[in-house]
């Protein structure tokens, strides 16, 4: 196979728990080498706090269960574990050490978090000036809120995401949700692998480094996207409404004579043909609803005529018919039904890694398709401390160094 893309640009990953690790692991999918830093520890005891956030565990190859959760697997594939307390001088020698021979250094620390050690931007530009250096926080290195915590969650909730996710007012179970996935912290991810391969452009032009600074609050408000854009526009700010779309009707979820179905219609031609098949080739005629702003404005009127009609035929049914009328549609998957899904099992998203414990650790594959320099599946989610021998042999470090280091705690 061909090098990845990124192959040669070594990463050293100071990051934990999931925005910085998603945006180390793209970074591996593309062939950099990335080595993830840990707290040292005993298996369970160590280590990225994700390693602990289960059950469900990975299970080695006698079938039992080991000490890594199922969310560490899902972010820390195609990297290497070195353990180090970064707190100890010895610790911080190695950091150094191996960030004057990286390209890319990630972090998310709390601001400031690092310089106490000497591994703040200033620091480490100052022996390796070429270091593109990302730092992710909750609310970015400065402004009156730059020294808090940030969370997913709290960032969902303050930066407006909640505040049109869940049931219409005045509908039972109301109220506002979060999205069933960290989705701040993965599109933090997405976001840090963008910069950081802008930087490295900028890098080969200008021969220098410099320091990346992404808030997850900053990603969530970019991230509203047209609901955003609604409330700039109007002055209305968007109020939840379940699985219905603010500017596109019908856009939503629909009952069907067995389950559920999703309608996904985005223009008057589309309408029109699920009209005829529905048997009410009327409504697209009607003054209401002939047209897309039209439908959107008596919603009201619309959605219940169009429930009448969905529940008569089965999901299947209705997928059928309305595929070959190039009508978008589709079903409700549980994740049994997207994993059995035939163009899913056909693109390949479910791997099996031979894995350190024995066994394999599942894996999502990743989306991208290169057609010169495909994603490469090299490495399973190692377990804490995997590498932490080989790399410092690398750093020119011997048994005897190395063996005074594991009996001082250092790594």
């Amino acid at each position: 196979m061909a090098a990845g893309a990124l192959a040669g640009l070594k990463v050293l990953d100071l990051s934990r728990v999931l925005a910085g690790p998603w945006a180390s692991q793209l970074l591996g999918d593309l062939g950099a080498e990335v080595i993830k830093v840990e707290k040292p520890g005993v298996e369970g005891k160590g280590g990225d706090d994700t390693r602990g956030w289960g059950p469900p565990w990975l299970a080695d190859g006698d079938g039992a269960p080991t000490t890594d959760a199922a969310y560490f697997l899902c972010t820390n594939r195609n990297k290497r574990s070195l353990t180090v307390d970064m707190t100890r001088p010895e610790g911080q020698a190695i950091l150094r050490q191996l960030a004057a021979r990286s390209d890319v250094v990630l972090e998310n620390f709390k601001v400031g978090g690092l310089k106490a050690y000497g591994l703040d931007y200033a620091s480490l530009a100052a022996l390796n000036p070429k270091l593109v250096y990302c730092s992710i926080t909750g609310f970015g290195q400065d402004g009156p809120y730059a020294a808090r915590a940030g969370y997913d969650f709290l960032i969902q909730g303050m930066g407006g995401l909640m505040s049109i996710t869940g049931r219409a007012d005045g509908e039972e179970g109301a109220g506002p949700q979060k999205v069933g996935v960290a989705l701040t912290d993965i599109l933090t991810g997405l976001y840090a692998g963008n910069a950081i391969l802008a930087a490295l452009l900028h890098r080969e032009k200008a021969g220098q480094g410099q320091h990346i600074d992404l808030a997850l609050l900053d990603v969530q408000v970019a991230c509203l996207a047209n609901q955003a854009m609604n409330y700039l526009v109007s002055g209305k700010a968007p109020r939840r409404m379940g699985n219905g779309h603010p500017n596109i009707v019908p856009y939503q979820d629909f009952p069907t004579a067995d389950g559920d179905m999703i309608l996904a219609i985005g223009n008057d031609g589309q309408f029109a043909r699920f009209c005829e098949i529905a048997g009410h080739g009327e409504w697209a005629t009607d003054p209401r609803f002939a047209t897309n702003a039209g439908r959107v404005r008596h919603r009201a009127d619309l959605l219940p005529l169009l429930r009448r009609a969905t529940v008569m035929k089965t999901t299947a049914e209705w997928i059928s018919l309305l595929e070959n009328a190039a009508v978008p549609c589709g079903p409700i998957n549980d994740l049994a039904g997207v994993f059995a899904d035939p163009q899913v099992m056909h693109r390949g998203l479910r791997l099996d890694l031979p894995h350190a414990a024995g066994g394999t650790a599942p894996q999502v594959g990743n989306p991208i398709r290169l057609s010169a320099t495909p994603v490469a599946y090299d490495r399973a989610p190692p377990r804490l401390g995997q590498d932490t021998e080989a790399v410092l042999r690398e750093l020119g470090r011997g048994a005897t160094e190395i063996a005074a280091l594991r009996a001082a705690g250092v790594v």
